[in-house]
């Protein structure tokens, strides 16, 4: 119990202190990111959750190790589908992109806290009720089924009944003020645009959580491999948004990847009782099915390009042009 403390303490110490230089070091002034920015804090990140990933394999063993790694892929994999409905979110409210990454950083913030009560409750069924798990294998396969048949035009920021809620009884200001949530006009307290797309953010944020936490319940049920997995997935989360903004074409069949991944982790979990499946097996067919999906989206959107590339224009040959001048019915003809 006591190691756990401290492993849980430990770690919460060094997600405070990245969150800190991050946000009151290398992003305090309001800028867009850029491609090259983002790609290098994603890569940071990932870094990190592998050398953390080195330490579990060392002092916790080869299965502890394994588990962190399927976990954290399905967690990458299935924050991508996030990304898709944060950039539905910020386009209609309009967010300056200068203004995107606090949002984002405040909206992890929540994030972080709705996991761990997610995890902690998760935990806690399965270890006092096992037949959950089947519950949550059939919500994984339903959910995998859904997300398939999804269409993207689906999702409506403006439906969102907590956003209803908000805006029938908080005052909201015309316009951004800069990267404010609270704004104060003519001694009465009102809320920025931008407060708006923070609760946007959590509330789409909270859905996820549906469905990632179960998912990597399935494959470890020690809460230390679960929440980790989650946070370092959410903290390279901000980074991913701002690369994969300027990649979405080659994410075309994503979507079908993570519907198979879900529907997959259900099965397992709909059929533990009858066959355990090795943590090896899991992390190789989710990385399976994320391989081909990106290198079909990779190929297909090669190929469009080069149909839409328009055949460089060739000069007439002198020849043919002397040819067509010497052939009857020319003008010299007809003025003989």
């Amino acid at each position: 119990m006591t190691d756990s403390i401290w492993l849980f303490g430990g770690f919460t110490v060094f997600v405070l202190v990245m969150l800190t230089l991050d946000l009151a070091v290398f992003h305090r002034k309001a800028h867009s990111v850029g491609l090259r920015e983002a790609a290098i804090w994603y890569g940071v990140w990932v870094s990190l959750a592998l050398l953390f990933n080195v330490g579990i394999f060392v002092w916790q063993g080869s299965t502890k190790g394994t588990e962190f790694l399927t976990a954290y892929v399905i967690e990458l994999s299935l924050s991508v589908d996030n990304i898709f409905i944060f950039l539905i979110i910020f386009s209609f409210f309009a967010v300056p992109p200068e203004y995107r990454h606090r949002v984002l950083f405040l909206g992890i913030l929540g994030a972080i806290v709705m996991r761990g009560i997610f995890i902690v409750g998760g935990v806690a069924l399965l270890e006092t009720f096992e037949w959950v798990i089947f519950l949550f294998g059939g919500f994984l396969v339903i959910t995998g089924v859904r997300l398939a048949l999804r269409k993207e035009e689906e999702a409506h920021p403006d439906r969102n009944p907590v956003m209803r809620l908000a805006r029938r009884f908080l005052p909201v200001t015309q316009g951004y003020e800069g990267q404010k949530f609270f704004v104060r006009r003519h001694g009465k307290l009102m809320v920025t645009p931008l407060f708006m797309v923070l609760i946007a953010l959590e509330t789409t944020d909270l859905v996820f959580a549906v469905d990632s936490v179960p998912a990597v319940l399935a494959i470890s049920r020690d809460p230390f491999i679960v929440w980790t997995s989650n946070i370092f997935a959410i903290l390279g989360l901000r980074a991913l948004f701002f690369l994969v903004a300027g990649i979405l074409p080659y994410f075309r069949y994503l979507k079908v990847g993570l519907s198979l991944i879900l529907v997959f982790i259900g099965v397992k979990m709909l059929t533990s009782d009858i066959y355990h499946m090795p943590t090896t097996v899991s992390l190789g067919t989710v990385g399976g099915i994320l391989a081909v999906t990106m290198l079909a989206s990779y190929v297909v959107k090669r190929r469009e390009d080069a149909r839409r590339t328009p055949a460089p224009e060739t000069e007439p040959d002198a020849e043919t042009n002397r040819s067509s001048a010497s052939e009857p019915g020319t003008s010299n003809q007809a003025g003989e």
